[in-house]
């Protein structure tokens, strides 16, 4: 058990060292592994343009390789001589003589009847979709004509109330400036009063004890 515990401390302070050696953690490591990064991320950045460059030159390559072997196989097919060939000319599949006066091409055979019947069909269903789309034009259209007479209405309305407002506004500010000039007016007649009774030896106390005095009397 000493020994094991011993053996233990010695890979304890082994790995202590190993971890704080000044040589691992020096300036050629950290350059080291910046450089590394660096690459990675040059890898990433131009990898996938190299990539595709490389697809595409392949790609012309094996285009041009696949032509060439074409014109190649085109000229030795036009040097070959022709293959003689014995078919017989005989169909594979023979109608029978009760059914060989009828034909499929009956079934596109242009009945006048049926194709005019179809057109004046395929017309009235045209006719009658214009004329609800008509009739639903109009609709809309007379909704749309109400709504703007309505709003004209309003908007009259609210014009002719604004219009007397407008002509209350200048007849109180009129009023308003006539009772601002009048009291202008009474404030200067009353001062050009008081100071010709001021002149005549008129004084505020001796005014009031006389007005006292014949409210006493009476």
């Amino acid at each position: 058990r000493e020994r094991e515990r011993e053996r233990e401390r010695e890979r304890e302070s082994e790995t202590a060292m190993a971890v704080h050696d000044p040589r691992l953690c020096g300036p050629g490591v950290l350059k080291l592994t910046l450089g590394l990064i660096a690459f990675c991320i040059a890898g990433y950045i131009v990898g996938p343009p190299l990539y595709w460059h490389f697809m595409e030159g392949l790609a012309a390559v094996t285009h041009s390789s696949s032509t060439s072997s074409a014109s190649s196989l085109s000229s030795s097919s036009d040097s070959c001589p022709p293959c003689p060939c014995n078919c017989n000319a005989a169909p594979l599949l023979t109608i029978p003589d009760g059914l060989s006066n009828i034909s499929f091409a009956d079934c596109s055979k242009h009945e006048p009847g049926v194709s005019e019947d179809t057109e004046k069909n395929v017309v009235e269903l045209l006719s009658e979709e214009l004329k609800l789309r008509e009739a639903e034009a109009a609709e809309n259209q007379k909704r749309a004509d109400m709504a703007l007479l309505e709003a004209k209405k309003v908007t009259s309305q609210y014009q002719k109330e604004a219009d007397k407002c407008n002509s209350g506004m200048e007849t109180c500010e009129e009023a308003r400036e006539k009772a601002e000039a009048a009291l202008v007016a009474q404030k200067k007649l009353t001062a050009m009063w008081e100071q010709r009774a001021r002149q005549r030896g008129w004084k505020d106390g001796v005014g009031k004890t006389g007005s006292q005095g014949k409210a006493q009397s009476m």
